[in-house]
């Protein structure tokens, strides 16, 4: 395991800081950002398998938790997961530091925490993407549906063939609710405007036909292999949903259709990663460092723990589609207004985006 704490966590303050304004939607960072007093607090994360620095998953979450040390002065323990077996030891150890909170950063830790938490009653914890049956475990979740309905809207007004696909890495609810919302949002604007659109990969009324690699491994053949398979088959618009896909979908995009575009997710990825920006229309957007400060945030100020889950939706700005940045020039004109008026639609009700 990897221990990330207060001491090599501040070599990365400034960036993380810019990275969570970006995330939470401000316009601009501050020259320098205000450093609180310290507080006796201490917040633990233990990461997915990866690392702190994927510009993905695990790092919105670094960046929330870095967020709370400078704005609320708790102090951060951090620990990175090579492989799932690391995930109880880190947990373990997290207990053992005397941990006021501890996040676990996805689905996949769900068994180790709640063994964990359950062994430990009286400490308090919260897992990303998922829920747990121990009543001292918080979730904090997303309605990556209502984001992926407005990105499924806009990948089919920019696809000139009106076939787009996307692949996730397993069939977990997480991942399948953000292909869901893109292929109903896909629908939605082949039913305004009069064209059939086709969506690869998945169709939410037929499962067990979706487009999965077996994995989440970063960049995998396997997902290469599915890229190429869909843009063959006519997608020049394709969705990953399985962590950092992206260099193989641009790999894909580069041998097959220069003119093919992605889809980033969970971070605004064309930001992260400025290399790939000409190749990501938008991204789907879970805000997970705006809930991972906000969970710490509540307890700093005193408030008491309980397991309510958090629910990051368009209208908390928990999730969102982010700026079209190169693309921008190459959507329809009037896009951005249907896109507003989708989102209204989404947030009152009288749009579903899971159909």
């Amino acid at each position: 395991m990897k221990l990330i704490s207060r001491s090599s966590a501040a070599k990365a303050l400034s960036l993380a800081a810019v990275s969570a304004l970006v995330l939470s939607g401000c316009a601009a960072a501050p020259e320098e950002a205000p450093t609180a007093e310290p507080v006796d607090f201490l917040a633990c994360a233990v990461s997915d398998e990866g690392n702190w620095n994927d510009k993905s998953f695990n790092e919105a979450v670094y960046t929330g938790l870095l967020q709370a040390e400078t704005e609320l002065g708790v102090q951060v323990n951090a620990l990175e997961s090579a492989t799932p077996e690391d995930f109880e030891p880190n947990l373990q150890a997290s207990v053992d530091a005397g941990c006021d909170i501890i996040i676990g950063v996805g689905f996949a830790l769900g068994d180790a925490i709640t063994k964990i938490s359950a062994a430990n009653p009286d400490l308090n914890f919260a897992l990303v993407d998922s829920g747990s049956e121990s009543t001292n475990v918080k979730p904090l979740l997303f309605e990556t549906a209502e984001a992926a309905f407005l990105a499924g809207y806009a990948a089919a007004d920019l696809s000139t063939t009106k076939t787009i696909g996307t692949y996730g890495g397993l069939p977990f609810p997480s991942v399948t609710d953000f292909m869901t919302g893109y292929y109903y949002g896909a629908m939605k604007w082949g039913e305004d405007n009069g064209q059939e659109v086709t969506v690869l990969g998945w169709d939410p009324m037929s499962p067990d036909t979706g487009s999965f690699m077996g994995g989440f491994a970063p960049n995998s053949p396997e997902s290469l292999a599915i890229a190429k398979t869909q843009i063959t088959g006519g997608a020049d618009v394709v969705l990953p949903v399985g962590g950092n896909q992206f260099t193989a979908v641009q790999s894909a995009i580069d041998e097959l259709n220069p003119d093919a575009a992605m889809l980033g997710v969970d971070v605004d990825i064309a930001a992260q990663n400025p290399d790939l920006a000409k190749y990501i229309l938008t991204s789907i957007e879970k805000r997970m460092a705006v809930a991972t400060f906000d969970v710490i945030k509540s307890l700093v100020d005193g408030g008491a723990f309980n397991a309510t889950p958090y629910i990051g939706t368009l209208a908390n700005k928990g999730v969102a589609i982010s700026a079209f940045t190169d693309f921008s020039s190459k959507v329809s004109s009037g896009l951005a207004g249907k896109l507003a008026e989708l989102e209204a639609g989404i947030i009152d009700g009288s749009i579903k985006p899971k159909g």
